[in-house]
């Protein structure tokens, strides 16, 4: 089963750069609007063509309800039709009802749904949250965040089935095999596909079915990502594997310690440009000085 013809445009816009901005913050740990306005613009003007707020590298869970509906809110006036929209909901199934509403109320195209963070999720529990979100809003188009290695493809087909406006899924299993078998169980051509692993897997999974990634770094610089899209694009290897080798040791520090900094090194790079402040809340926490240096040698290594 298809998606209907009218979320067309939407299956486009996830089969390209997802970018996740930050979420900066003031001294007095408030959300900076300035400089949140500063850097969607930046990745507006960077050519990024879709934007997640209220995604994990904008720290959603450590947003207040009110913070996330202001985030929501800031994205779609700046973006002001120049970028699809796909904002993350989540947590219990009445939240991320409201989430999705406010969402599509304040002209969203998309959501996406985080994970599940319920310690005791069964294979049909996983489909009647998702299947309960998504009926909620049925003029959205919705895209699960799957994180877990344990959810079988046949759940995704059989959301797909019930729910015409499931037009996507970010994948972020760190395994490209099992992705390729997971995307052809769920239905390759049914969904599209997007690396949610971000640009060091994007190769492998582009070449398992993918034709999206989903990108923290484009925050630092827009340009490197798009590099990759395009090179995969045009299925040059060798080209997208220079744009690896070329991120690598940033987003390593970024995966390290079972990503315990994947936030952070963004912020900390976005410091090291003078574009926003480096402070990040618990259960982040900022960098020693050593890995700041580190992280500042290499953004100035890439010449932006």
């Amino acid at each position: 089963m298809s998606t209907e013809p009218g979320f067309s445009s939407l299956r486009e816009a996830l089969a390209d750069v997802v970018a996740i901005p930050v979420t900066p913050f003031t001294p007095d740990d408030t959300v900076d609007t300035v400089a949140h306005r500063a850097l969607v613009r930046r990745l507006l003007d960077g050519g990024v063509r879709t934007l997640t707020p209220n995604g994990n590298t904008g720290e959603y869970y450590a947003l207040d309800p009110d913070e996330r509906r202001a985030v929501t809110e800031l994205t779609l006036e700046e973006s002001a039709g120049r970028a699809a929209v796909l904002v993350g909901v989540g947590l219990d199934v009445p939240t991320a009802v409201a989430s999705a509403r406010h969402a599509r109320d304040a002209g969203a195209q998309m959501v996406m749904v985080h994970q599940p963070v319920h310690p005791y999720v069964s294979q049909d529990g996983w489909l009647d949250y998702h299947r309960a979100i998504a009926e909620a809003v049925p003029e959205l188009g919705v895209v699960p965040y799957v994180r877990s290695p344990h959810l079988r493809g046949e759940r995704m087909a059989r959301l797909g089935e019930l729910c015409p406006n499931v037009v996507g899924v970010k994948y972020a299993v760190p395994d490209a095999a099992q992705f390729a078998a997971f995307a052809r169980d769920a239905g390759l051509e049914r969904f599209v596909w997007i690396a949610g692993l971000a640009e060091l897997y994007a190769p492998a999974y582009f070449s398992a079915g993918a034709t999206g990634f989903t990108s923290g770094l484009v925050n630092i610089s827009p340009s490197i990502s798009l590099e990759m899209l395009a090179a995969l694009r045009a299925g040059d290897h060798a080209a997208a594997m220079k744009v690896w080798e070329r991120i690598r040791p940033l987003e390593e520090l970024r995966a390290a310690h079972r990503s315990a900094d994947n936030v952070t090194v963004v912020k900390e790079a976005l410091a090291a440009l003078g574009l926003c402040r480096r402070d990040v809340r618990p259960p982040s926490s900022p960098l020693p000085q050593k890995r700041r240096a580190e992280v500042a040698g290499l953004v100035a290594g890439w010449g932006i």
